[in-house]
């Protein structure tokens, strides 16, 4: 195969006018309108309401290019893009190629009869006409509304185009325009590789690798295919070759396979696929892959709570731990291999083992699912529908078939994908949000033809070793019961939409928990990245504008009054509204973890932000961590101590998420600020993968009265002279606990480029924060909880800076500073 890569310097021109900027490819209108600086940050301020005199309008994209003489040689040459965003028109040297209308499908159109040759007079030209996707939506849904979230321009459905690029409860209404991926010139003689299906079949100590290989075969003989399988040394374990006109069956035996498993459960061992065609002397294409041995299922049976959810690799049942992922930028090009590697090094990092590329998004880039098989995190992937009502015409059925069979065809090879999902919330949208009463019958019917018939029988055939699961949530489809909780994945929002508290998490049983989440405001630095100083204020005009939810900042205050005293300070409105969010999602995945087995999965909602924003993210926009991603790290870890506390009485229990027996210490102490009222310790045995409850203490006396208002439980799992977990709890709403001044002081020292700062409190200290003004760092741990005269010691790295200056800079605050 011969290609040039058609990337880099182009120029866009706003259709109808001779005026041209430089472009990039990849790239977007806004980015290059940013960078030529013709228009301002749409994410600063009030800037988003500028955006759509920008995407109300058509643009053109060019650029010139020179076909090398050996290209020209090919039989056959094709133009391909790996993603245009989204109604083009593709001219070359002046003649109409296509009209395209879809983001999400990888498009190639044969071109040889329109090229020049380079020793023509003039370059070849390329030029794709990009139409206003408002401008296309807007008449349509005049003409039959279709239901979308209330949040995005309306109109969305209509188009195969990133769905919250409209608009959502947490993202701008900035849908972009431009050539958002590779392009490229591809050239072939005799045949190409045109399709690569890889199985596996497992057995005692040994993997077959079964490679279906599909030509186009332009000659009609037979060409040679070879294929080999490295070791992740780099060893040759397996080769075949065989000769084939257009399909072969190539099978690659592997004697004691390093098997693949998920984050948490074992290593991450990638094998290199490598299969090349050749005809008498020549390689003429080759595919190269990595890949996992793995098994991997979705066990559905019956037991005692109804049927099961339950992710299973290599025979051990995993309970699937993360959060649901979003596009990490609304302007898509933006989303580097830097910042995929940042955001998944940071999901593995706090014992992520599972994200869910939720529907409203894209298709990620490869460099994501390749970060993901080599962190061990499993993709729950959603096909791109979300909470809305979708065209049902025949053209649109067929559009959304080649784009689910690109994908498919993209992604399957990879060991992190665990499963398709038809959509996000629309079978629930049938059931229970009135679309039923609203919309003909036949619409409803469109939906099942779509989720229910098209959608599983492509996943049958391109990836049949993997579940199609319809929707999420659902119990199986059919529109039966979705969000039951004896069966399927359960979505629960009672907690933030329903103002519910979050001891309510504790009533539900959910069999696979999908989504749930609470908002929270993100970094000051952050904030103050878009906001002027005179609008730091959560009810100024930017601050409402950067707040998707309507009723966000209220339900945040809310749930303050409920729990915590109003902070005075913008600051510490912030740091109280990141703890809320901690608590919330820490109540929920502590509650799950304890009834393992009867629950299989806690994904929270949401992992990332595509802008700044108050959102449900634990990772804001410019990938600070907000303190639900520290509670992640604790409440995700594979050995588990968790409180479950009543007004009087507490349980303690320890979760073991490895696949060995866990042995250790678990201790408790109930304190006041006279020290120990009464302690505890018990020599605790676990099993693998399983949960229990250790301790059910009863403190009725010691909390009489005003005591419960001053007295606290410390408790702690250690192995050996390991501390495993440590944990704190009080009895009543921290706003009525009277914390007293802790008098927190730090002692750093440095070694090897690395910073410890050892932390004493003299009185009890709650969620602890460690922070700088200006720097960004990333602490070994943040908000944690100090016993009185107990150090806590924590690591950073922060280069080229003294632990004398780290002192100087160091931020630190407790929930007392913050209620004074």
């Amino acid at each position: 195969m011969n290609r040039i890569l058609l990337n880099g310097a182009w120029q866009a021109r706003e259709k109808g006018t001779n005026e041209s900027i430089p472009a990039r490819v990849p790239g977007s209108i806004f980015l290059d309108l940013l960078a030529a600086k013709k228009i301002d940050d749409p994410f600063f301020g009030l800037n988003e309401k500028q955006c759509p005199q920008v995407f109300e309008k058509d643009w053109i994209f060019s650029r010139q290019f020179d076909v090398p003489g050996q290209l020209l040689e090919c039989e056959r040459i094709f133009l391909e893009f790996d993603g245009i965003d989204t109604i083009a028109e593709i001219f070359l040297n002046g003649k109409k190629i296509a009209q395209i209308d879809n983001m999400h499908r990888r498009y190639r159109f044969e071109v040889k009869q329109h090229l020049r040759r380079t020793a023509e007079a003039r370059q070849n030209l390329l030029e794709i006409h990009i139409s206003s996707p408002t401008r296309y939506v807007t008449p349509l849904n005049q003409t039959h509304h279709l239901k979308s979230p209330i949040q995005a321009i309306q109109g969305g459905p209509y188009l195969r185009k990133c769905a919250s690029s409209f608009g959502w409860d947490w993202g701008p209404q900035i849908p972009d325009m431009g050539i958002w991926r590779d392009v490229r010139l591809c050239g072939f003689s005799g045949a190409r590789i045109k399709d690569v299906l890889i199985r596996q079949d497992h057995a005692e100590r040994h993997v077959d690798v079964n490679c279906r290989i599909k030509l186009e075969n332009l000659s009609g003989e037979p060409f040679r295919l070879n294929a080999r399988l490295f070791d992740p040394d780099g060893n040759a374990v397996a080769e075949c070759e065989e000769e084939t006109v257009e399909t072969v069956l190539l099978k690659l035996p592997v004697k004691n396979p390093k098997l693949w498993y998920p984050n948490g459960y074992g290593h991450q061992p990638l094998y290199t696929l490598q299969i090349d065609l050749m005809d008498s002397s020549d390689v003429l294409d080759s595919y190269e892959k990595k890949i996992g041995l793995r098994k991997l299922g979705v066990e559905q049976k019956p037991d005692e709570f109804g049927r099961t959810f339950t992710v299973v690799v290599n025979e051990c049942p995993i309970f699937c731990r993360g959060a649901n992922w979003i596009p990490s930028d609304n302007f898509l090009p933006r989303n580097t291999a830097e910042k995929y590697q940042f955001l998944i090094k940071s999901a593995a990092e706090v014992n992520f083992n599972m994200l869910r590329v939720w529907g409203g998004g894209i298709y990620e880039d490869d460099a994501f699912y390749n970060l993901c098989d080599e962190y061990g995190i499993l993709v729950w992937q959603d096909f791109m529908f979300s909470c809305a009502i979708y065209p049902i015409d025949e053209s649109f059925a067929e559009n959304v078939k080649l784009e689910a069979i690109d994908n498919i065809r993209r992604l399957r090879h990879h060991p992190c994908l665990a499963l398709w999902c038809g959509n996000n919330e629309m079978e629930w949208g049938w059931v229970e949000w009135g679309w039923s009463q609203e919309y003909a019958a036949e619409w409803k019917a469109g939906y099942s033809r779509m989720f229910e018939k098209m959608l599983p029988e492509i996943c049958a055939e391109e990836d049949p070793d993997r579940l199609y699961w319809q929707s999420s949530p659902s119990s199986g489809g059919q529109f039966d019961q979705p969000n039951d909780e004896s069966r399927g994945d359960g979505h629960y929002w009672q907690v933030w939409h329903g103002r519910k508290p979050f001891t309510a998490y504790r009533e539900h049983y959910f069999r696979f928990m999908s989504e749930f989440g609470f908002e929270s405001f993100p970094s000051i630095k952050t904030i103050k990245a878009f906001a002027p100083e005179n609008e730091l204020n959560f009810f100024s005009r930017v601050m409402e504008n950067h707040q998707k939810n309507s009723a966000g900042n209220e339900l945040i205050f809310y749930y303050i009054s409920k729990i915590f005293r109003l902070p005075a300070t913008f600051e510490n409105q912030i740091y109280i509204s990141q703890l809320l969010q901690a608590e919330a999602i820490r109540f929920g995945v502590e509650h799950w973890r304890r009834n393992r087995d009867r629950c299989m999965g806690t994904l929270y909602w949401q992992f990332n932000d595509c802008w700044s924003v108050a959102s449900w993210a634990s990772i804001d926009f410019f990938g600070r961590w907000k303190a639900l991603q520290y509670f992640a790290r604790r409440f995700f870890q594979p050995i588990l101590v968790s409180a479950q506390e009543t007004e009087t009485s507490i349980e303690l229990h320890v979760s073991n998420e490895t696949r060995s027996r866990f042995e250790g210490e678990l201790k408790w102490r109930l304190m006041d600020d006279a020290g120990v009222l009464k302690r505890g310790t018990e020599q605790i045995a676990l099993e693998k993968l399983s949960t229990r409850c250790f301790a059910q203490l009863n403190f009725a006396h010691e909390l009489a009265g005003e005591k419960k208002y001053s007295t606290w439980l410390a408790f702690s799992l250690k192995q050996g002279s390991s501390v495993i977990g440590t944990g704190s709890t009080i009895f009543v709403p921290y706003k009525h606990f009277n914390f007293r001044q802790p008098d927190i002081e730090a002692r750093i020292t440095e070694s090897g480029g690395v910073q410890e700062i050892e932390i004493i409190s003299k009185t009890y200290a709650k969620f602890v924060e460690l922070d700088f003004e200006t720097r960004d760092a990333i602490f070994s741990d943040n908000y944690f909880d100090l016993i009185p005269g107990e150090p806590r010691t924590v690591r950073v790295a922060v280069k080229g800076i003294s632990a004398e200056q780290i002192k100087k800079e160091l931020l630190i605050r407790s929930l007392y500073d913050a209620q004074r």
